[in-house]
Order: C-alpha cells, then structure tokens, then sequence
C-alpha cells in the first residue's frame, strides 16, 4: 500500500514494499569501514559507513539525479522486525519538495528495488524531504547554510573532541569552518576537513525556522 502522511514539514510518501529474496549479513563486531560517496554530479558526500546502504544509494542515485532531484541521504531506521528505509531528496533546481516529488521518487526507487532486491525481508519505503533541521551531506551545503547553527561528529579526535557544535561561517579548500563557544565563553573558529567528518545536521532554532517560512512565501 502507499499512505500519504503529513505529520511532519513537507508531506511524504510511504510505501510497504516486500523483499523475499535474502542478503548477506552483515557481521557482527567487525570494524567500520566508511565508503565514499560521489553522486553523478561530481559533488561528494560525507561517508557511508554501511555497505548496505552504500549500495542502495548507488542503485538508486542515478535515476533520482534524472528525473531533476538530489538524493540527500539514504539510511534503515527501526526496529529490525520492520526496518524503514528513508530517502530524503529534494528538487536540484532548489524548489521546494512537495508531496507529488515524493510519489514519483517512491514509484521510480519501488521499481528498481523490486529488480536488485538489495534488501533482506520486509520494510517499509519512506521518501521525504530533508526537512528544516537537515542532514548536511556534500560540501557545498555547509557554504548554502553559512550563519546558521549546526552538530557535527568526526571520525577522529581533533582538538580534543569528536563533536562540534556551533554556527557554520562556510567551507573553504575542503574545510568546514565553525564557530563553537569554549569553556571560558570565547568563540573560536574551528577548521574541520570535510572527509574527517562523519555525521552533521543543522540545529533547529527560531532563526533557521523564519527563514524557511520567509522561503516558502516567496
């Protein structure tokens, strides 16, 4: 079945789609391996440390870029009874991902799924967009997003942590920079390599609220 929800920012699509066919599993306690991710565009993406997921993204990336829409993440959330594989997209024109995107995402990803079937058992198929406090993936969107605050996490300790929190001030030469309050209440820039960093989403704040509002009514 396909059920429109629109309990969060933008309507989207979820679909139930069955997977009979089964997959390798995936050992436990082996160590993380991280896979880059470069998209049709060039542009590349902050690693993905599941080979499942890695491939999924890499099935379905092409023809989501086709059909004019940027594929933001790919991620299994849940409960492994009934997982939910998330898609988050949004149109590469920078429009705003409205409800008939997401069904024509779902139908073009439910396609494809049901040919390579890179999914053991049953889950559901959740396409939406990155909503307002959104994943930072690629390069570029930590220079969009300049000014507003944001979390990130690196794979490695620098400067004797491995998470950040502050406002971006913009990527430059393949550093993000980042201002971050210290200990005795100074600010001060961080300057992060973009392939050291593993997860970064923005902060939900009043600020980066108005300014989608103002967005959405121009």
């Amino acid at each position: 079945y396909v059920a429109l929800d629109r309990t969060g920012d933008c309507p989207y699509i979820r679909a139930q789609v069955d997977s009979l066919i089964g997959s390798r599993a995936r050992a436990v306690g082996r160590a993380a391996h991280f896979f880059v991710v470069v998209g049709n565009s060039g542009a590349q993406h902050l690693p993905v440390a599941d080979e499942q997921m890695h491939r999924v993204r890499g099935l379905i990336e092409p023809s989501v870029e086709a059909m004019g829409f940027r594929l933001v993440q790919v991620s299994l959330i849940g409960n492994s009874n009934r997982p939910t594989l998330q898609i988050m997209a949004e149109p590469a024109d920078g429009s705003e991902m409205d409800v008939d995107d997401c069904a024509k995402i779902s139908r073009a990803v439910s396609a494809l799924l049901d040919v390579e079937d890179p999914i053991a058992g049953a889950y559901m198929l959740e396409v939406s967009s990155p909503g307002i406090d959104r994943p930072l993936v690629i390069l570029e969107d930590f220079a969009r997003f300049a000014g507003y605050d944001a979390r990130l996490e690196t794979r490695r300790m620098l400067a004797g942590q491995r998470r950040f929190s502050g406002k971006l001030l913009g990527q430059q030469n393949g550093k993000v920079h980042i201002a971050v309050i210290g200990l005795g209440g100074e600010t001060k820039d961080v300057s992060i390599p973009f392939e050291d960093i593993v997860k970064a989403k923005l902060v939900l704040t009043d600020e980066l609220i108005q300014s989608t509002l103002k967005k959405r009514t121009h």
